[in-house]
């Protein structure tokens, strides 16, 4: 992409720029964060989305309170926390820099918080490669030349440091020559299928098609894809994987129709101190979003609105899981506590 999706410019003095996904794909808007608040609301009202993308974002964010003493440090560590509950990501990256904070001496505070928040961004496109070519090396042995493979959400270089997640495999496929064609579900009630994978797929030359989410039955029914894989931003301790509203869907017409269902997500995704998905806190997303989308009303006023943001994909329903280190298949607790733990 020409304008990157997370840059930060300057050394300790410098600000962070984000590529505003909220205007896309009719707008290319830069949003230039130079408050921990300016980071926050970004985060929340999904100008910067994606878990890695969201840790990322907000282990820059702490270092815009770098110059401060240390106790407002933890401050804006506890305040980015609050930003969104369910991508664990966010809080293993201000984990690692409350760290920091607590070792550094106050002359190299500064100094080293940026050294760790940019380590942090591209650790995750080296894990974003890796996952590429596990998930492109596992696809090529089990699908055929050029098959149908379903996505949903976004997984790409908007929703991370790198290629992507499960675009990163959809991508290297395409380098390849293995030539995907791609459904994309557009994935109410934000359209990041829409509005986001599909712009990229498209920017790559990836062979493409747009659906609505209610359709992916009907697509594996006619024998149109061969697979699915997805992201994730959390997984528990079992393989249960919580990533966009329906998914969960997405794996049981996998399941009705003999298909394999995939999640593709770096080891920073893994929550294993939760036994289960029982245990992954789900974020409620505001009502405006379902009755307004786009500020045009859809629903009567006052219509009463459940909107959560995630589902969460029982393992058994979950042939593999991609990460940087290897796949995990089958998908339980014993496996994933030998890759992950």
């Amino acid at each position: 992409m020409t304008t990157p999706t997370i840059e930060w410019t300057g050394e300790t003095d410098g600000h962070l720029r984000l590529l505003d996904q909220t205007k896309l794909p009719t707008e290319t808007v830069v949003l230039d964060c130079e408050t921990v608040d300016d980071v926050w609301w970004a985060i929340k009202k999904l100008s910067v989305r994606g878990a890695p993308a969201i840790g990322i974002a907000a282990a820059y964010g702490v270092v815009l309170a770098a110059s401060d003493s240390h106790e407002s440090i933890k401050q804006a560590c506890d305040h980015l926390a609050t930003s969104r509950p369910t991508a664990v990501n966010l809080f293993w990256a201000l984990d690692r820099m409350r760290r920091v904070a607590d070792e550094a001496r106050d002359s190299e505070r500064a100094e080293r918080l940026l050294a760790e928040a940019r380590a942090i961004h591209a650790e995750d496109a080296e894990q974003c490669a890796a996952m590429g070519r596990y998930g492109a090396d596992l696809f090529e042995q089990t699908l055929a030349k050029g098959s149908g493979i379903l996505t949903h959400c976004n997984t790409g270089a908007l929703a991370t440091g790198g290629d992507g997640t499960a675009l990163a495999v959809l991508f290297e496929l395409h380098r390849r020559g293995f030539a995907p064609k791609v459904y994309a579900d557009e994935t109410r009630p934000l359209l990041q299928g829409g509005r986001l994978t599909m712009w990229e797929l498209m920017q790559r030359g990836v062979n493409a098609t747009l659906i609505c989410d209610s359709m992916s039955a009907q697509v594996m029914r006619e024998g149109r894809v061969a697979a699915a894989i997805v992201g994730a931003d959390r997984i528990a301790a079992n393989g249960d994987a919580a990533n966009k509203i329906g998914t969960y869907g997405v794996a049981l017409h996998c399941r009705a129709h003999g298909l394999p269902f995939y999640v593709a997500a770096p080891s920073t995704t893994f929550d294993l101190s939760l036994s289960s998905g029982d245990g992954i806190p789900i974020e409620q997303r505001a009502a405006e979003e379902i009755t307004q989308p786009g500020g045009v009303a859809v629903a009567p006023e006052g219509a009463e609105v459940y909107n959560p943001a995630f589902d969460v994909t029982p393992s058994e329903l979950i042939a593999g899981i991609i990460t940087e280190r290897g796949v995990i298949s089958p998908v339980n607790q014993q496996t994933v506590a030998a890759l992950i733990g």
